[in-house]
């Protein structure tokens, strides 16, 4: 059980009337409810609140749990004053405090600093619009609370504490509006059936939460410590395995799939043919691994050693198109041909769910030097860098300067290979060690085309690929 599920296990607890013994001669809610009432009416008729329209009786169909005998279900509007925050203009609110200024609450907590307040003394705040609707915070003291907070005024016949405990308990969220901005409107919240236990009662709850609330934040603490290391667990396992994979330790070699450095010839080949034919084109050369006798020269330093029938490539010789997108900023429309930036891929998927657009005329133009297509490569190389995409979309689009594009045969590459070579150690150490900069950091294209890869034979890649899959989703669990 998480230290939310325990929170919210107790608040339950609370608001059944489960979490402390009911005492006889503390009275009775009814009784309680009715001293609310009259001290609602005294203040309405001395001006002091206003007075809001009849709230209906509460149904059998309302009440989702049976509460003590002593206490009683009643609506929020009875036992509390709801009243919105006021309008305030962001450019009034700043983020740091000259020592003078008042603490500014929103619908989510607090926004800020302002210079004037709206109230005084220690209300619970119900959040009544955005992402976290219905979210309850305490304020103290002098604050200012804007439109999307509602401020709860309580009565002498109910404790504070036990109020914002309870709202919160009630999960009022779901009496939000279902839009794409939920709100939650004053009203609704009136109208919601709350639990009212006796004032001393009210206390007591307050007591024994406050007492267990520390041992399930130093719970929460603890998960989110074990989460984390769970977290990093999985990343080493799963870094371990693909390091195994690229050198050669994850499957068997088997003599009749052939040797590597034959298909890196047939790349070369076709490469060649594919330059000659003008369909490509011709690259600066690489620097050499290997002599003319096959041995590694005396300048390469590996990182490791490798099976007889693998070789090592530079990512370069495997490419057969290795650029990057447009150096310039385009100009970007509300609609047309997604625009993608290492923001979109920085996931290790390509999300088209926040991208900018640009023209047709645009893309074309830019397409005519860098072309995504289905089966491509990409790989982040401004920012966040080494990030390799298999393009699996269907759709059109172009590329900014942070993502390379790498285009390369499959028939002699396994796709999948490629990526698990690509997040591999071998990979991300050189990613890591050429990556230049300071701030939004470049890794550059020669380095990437330097890239040290480690090829093995295509059958062994492809059962490489099948040990990884079965391995990988094991280790994934662990950070779960």
């Amino acid at each position: 059980m998480t230290a939310k599920d325990l929170k919210n296990a107790l608040l339950q607890e609370a608001v059944q009337g489960k979490l402390v013994p009911q005492i006889a001669s503390e009275g009775n809610a009814k009784d309680l409810l009715e001293k609310i009432k009259a001290e609602k009416a005294k203040l309405i008729k001395d001006g002091k609140i206003k007075k809001e329209k009849p709230l209906p009786a509460i149904t059998e169909d309302e009440i989702p749990f049976d509460i003590p005998e002593n206490w009683c279900w009643c609506r929020i509007g009875e036992i509390f004053n709801l009243q919105a925050g006021k309008t305030i203009s962001s450019s009034e609110i700043s983020e740091i405090s000259n020592g003078n200024d008042y603490l500014c609450y929103g619908g989510n907590g607090i926004r800020g600093y302002v210079k004037k307040y709206n109230r005084e003394g220690y209300y619970p705040l119900i959040g009544r619009q955005g992402a976290l609707c219905g979210n309850v915070n305490f304020a103290n003291g002098k604050f200012y609370a804007t439109e999307h907070a509602v401020v709860v005024d309580t009565y002498a016949n109910t404790n504070v504490d036990w109020a914002g405990l309870f709202l919160k308990a009630l999960n009022l969220n779901q009496y939000a509006t279902a839009t794409a901005q939920p709100g939650l409107a004053v009203r609704n919240i009136n109208e919601v059936a709350i639990p009212l236990p006796p004032l001393a009662e009210q206390k007591r709850i307050v007591t024994a939460i406050e007492k267990f609330m520390p041992l399930i934040e130093d719970y929460g603490k603890k998960e989110t410590e074990l989460t984390a290391l769970n977290a990093d667990i999985a990343k080493t396992l799963k870094n371990a395995i693909l390091q195994e994979a690229v050198q050669g330790k994850l499957a068997p070699q088997i003599a009749s799939e052939g040797n590597a450095k034959d298909l890196l010839e047939e790349i070369k080949k076709e490469k060649a043919k594919l330059i000659k034919d003008g369909k490509i084109k011709k690259e600066k050369p690489l620097p050499p691994i290997y002599d003319v006798d096959g041995r590694l020269l005396s300048e390469v330093e590996v990182p490791f050693d490798i099976p007889e029938n693998w070789c090592w490539c530079r990512l370069g010789e495997i490419a057969y198109k290795l650029t990057d997108g447009t150096h310039r900023t385009p100009k970007y429309t509300s609609s047309g041909i997604p625009f993608l930036s290492v923001k979109d891929m920085s996931s290790g998927k390509l999300d088209f769910s926040h991208t900018k657009f640009i023209t047709e005329e645009e893309h074309k133009e830019l397409y005519k030097r860098c072309n995504p297509e289905k089966g491509d490569m990409l790989l982040t190389k401004v920012g966040t860098t080494g990030i390799p995409v298999i393009n699996d979309s269907d759709v059109e689009f172009s590329l900014f300067v942070s993502v390379a594009l790498i285009k390369f045969p499959h028939h002699f590459i396994d796709e999948k290979y490629f990526l698990y070579m690509l997040m591999s150690p071998l990979v991300q150490d050189q990613a890591k060690e050429n990556t230049r900069g300071v701030g939004n950091k470049n890794w550059v294209m020669d380095a990437i085309a330097n890239t040290m890869l480690a090829l093995p034979p295509l059958a062994e890649q492809k059962r490489i690929v099948e040990t990884v899959e079965k391995i990988l989703p094991l280790f994934e669990k662990v950070g779960e």
